[in-house]
């Protein structure tokens, strides 16, 4: 069995003070979501080169964490319970607050575990932190540099969702690793502004009728508390050959061209609703992030690191999922992104506003989706060059329990590069009739 030792637990703190008193700072609208009051934990691997062999990357990184902590100071900060609004989060920053950095080390080598190809491999699950629901809530930033018998190393990080999603977590690393690299400063200068960019309206209205018919008000809900019994993680392999031809089976029917996100995301979705034997008449949800960056008006600045995505939702009864054509299906994905405005997302932003005390919820039955190989993951270089592998360890997103991702292979592994993998998160007896369902796109 593969062992991992963890050595020390450190605090990073910032290479000097940020601020001169002890302060509050509010969150956006979007940032207190309560489908986002979880820790998002995933891990980057590396591999050592010659140039790199002399280099501790447990230093390397700790360095570089406390030169850009001043920058990214509320990560160190806590957060807490809003004082007239105990289900708002809010984030208090003092001094002495750092980060947890742990060192651990592997006696063996990357390779030997095919620099963690496997996305669902339980050993993966060791190389980052897991905080407690307390603990996440005085740190919501925690890393852990794991360095391997071979010179190479992963880097796992625990966030809190409420301080930011990917691309927002992407600007704070890739700051990190312009300053490992030697730069004197980071590019784009760190933006926060939560409320004043993304915060409500002066009066609050729901213009968007879309919001309202998605989301549900369940008093005294949360989200991620429905019991689905044990949820099992598999990955499987889509050939780029067997995903063109279904793509043409679809632009055949329907005389649509889709993209592989809604083409796939479409059969997956129908195949996981028909192997967890769903009911007919419940109303079953294909849920997905939008950035809205540059949607919004005016956009959100270079370098805002909070959340700025917003979920959009396609529903149908699980009947008319199952009985559809895979293009009508498809279609509606496709459509879907077309409603995501300007004023959708101010429209979410006020039902957040007016409606946050009423337990808003996604509802039952929601199948998270998101799309990994094309979010400039591979721009995080400390100097060993861009990380092989880029694996998300999350289970709950986007109101989801059972959430899939659609992952690269890692450049380090030979003969895998054609196709990419999918991520099922799945109730565990649902996984034989599932694994069915996926062989026509792995054969």
């Amino acid at each position: 069995m593969e062992r991992i030792k963890i050595s020390h637990r450190t605090l990073i703190f910032p290479s000097h003070p940020p601020f001169t008193h002890d302060h509050p700072l509010p969150l956006s609208h979007l940032d207190t979501d309560p489908n986002l009051h979880l820790t998002f934990r995933y891990l980057r691997a590396y591999v050592s080169t010659a140039a790199t062999t002399s280099l501790d990357p447990f230093h390397v990184i700790a360095a570089a964490l406390a030169r850009a902590l001043p920058h990214f100071y509320p990560l160190a900060g806590t957060l807490r319970h809003r004082q007239h609004h105990p289900r708002r989060l809010e984030l208090w920053c003092a001094a002495a607050q750092g980060v947890p950095l742990v060192r651990a080390a592997a006696d063996f080598t990357l390779d030997s575990v095919h620099h963690l190809d496997d996305p669902a491999s339980p050993f993966a699950e060791h190389l980052a932190p897991d905080p407690g629901p307390e603990e996440a809530m005085e740190h919501p930033c925690a890393l852990q540099v794991t360095v391997f018998a071979c010179g190479g190393f992963t880097l796992g990080a625990a966030m809190h969702h409420a301080l930011c999603d990917g691309m927002g977590g992407t600007i704070f690393f890739n700051a990190v690793a312009e300053l490992a690299r030697g730069a004197a400063r980071i590019t784009a200068e760190a933006v926060w502004e939560r409320s004043r960019l993304l915060g409500p309206r002066e009066a609050a209205r729901v213009d968007s009728a879309l919001v309202g018919e998605f989301l549900r008000l369940e008093k005294g809900a949360l989200p991620y508390q429905q019991d689905v019994g044990n949820v099992a993680r598999e990955s499987f392999h889509v050939r780029n050959e067997w995903l063109d031809n279904f793509k043409s089976s679809l632009f055949q029917n329907s005389g649509s061209n889709f993209t592989v996100f809604e083409a796939l995301g479409a059969y997956i979705w129908r195949a996981k609703v028909l192997a967890s034997g769903v009911e007919g008449h419940e109303k079953v949800k294909f849920a997905y992030s939008i950035n809205i960056r540059r949607l919004v008006k005016p956009s959100l600045p270079a370098g805002y690191w909070g959340n700025g995505c917003v979920p959009m939702y396609v529903e149908l009864s699980a009947k008319d999922l199952i009985e559809k054509p895979i293009w009508e299906t498809a279609e509606l994905i496709k459509k879907s992104k077309s409603n995501v405005s300007d004023e959708y997302v101010r429209s979410y932003i006020d039902y957040q506003e007016l409606h946050f005390g009423d337990g808003i919820t996604a509802g039952r039955e929601v199948s998270g989706f998101t799309d990994w190989r094309h979010l400039g993951h591979s721009t995080v270089d400390f100097g060993w060059g861009g990380p092989v592998t880029v694996l998300p360890l999350g289970r709950n997103l986007l109101g989801s329990l059972e959430p899939c991702f659609f992952l690269p292979y890692s450049t380090a592994t030979p003969g895998k590069r054609e196709g990419f993998q999918v991520l099922v998160n799945l109730r565990e007896p649902a996984l034989p009739a599932f694994r069915q369902h996926m062989k026509l796109f792995s054969q």
